[in-house]
């Protein structure tokens, strides 16, 4: 029988092991949920398109390796163990120069490319 995901559970989710498990960067896994909220973590490295979220924040906390959130006034950087929360509507790009692995949290259902779509678009509610 396969165990919901919000069952109670007697492990904690060792978010870096979780990143490493994917094969495929810019492919981002959920690894827990809260409410409406997800978890995800996902390896990036080079660029990301140019991207908004009309209808919510989006927070990144950056596991391993250096987060760039390019902005339409600046860059800013995202180093491990910090967390950078992208207002809704703004235009952003995320980036980095060597591979880095990062959690997200945001609510179920948003897309990765927000309504920009495309190639990018990674599929929802897939779990690690």
């Amino acid at each position: 029988m396969k165990t919901p995901h919000n069952a109670l559970r007697l492990e904690a989710v060792n978010l870096t092991h979780k990143a490493s498990l994917i094969e495929q960067q810019w492919s981002p896994r959920v690894v827990a949920e809260m409410n409406d909220y997800q978890f995800k973590v996902v390896r990036i490295e080079g660029e990301f398109i140019w991207h908004s979220h009309p209808e919510t924040d989006e927070a990144f906390i950056v596991l391993e390796g250096e987060l760039l959130i390019d902005l339409p006034h600046g860059t800013v950087r995202v180093r491990p163990g910090e967390l950078y929360v992208v207002p809704r509507g703004i235009e952003h790009r995320t980036g980095a120069r060597t591979e880095a692995k990062l959690m997200m949290i945001e609510p179920r259902g948003v897309l990765n490319t927000g309504h920009e779509g495309g190639e990018r678009t990674a599929p929802n509610d897939q779990w690690i």
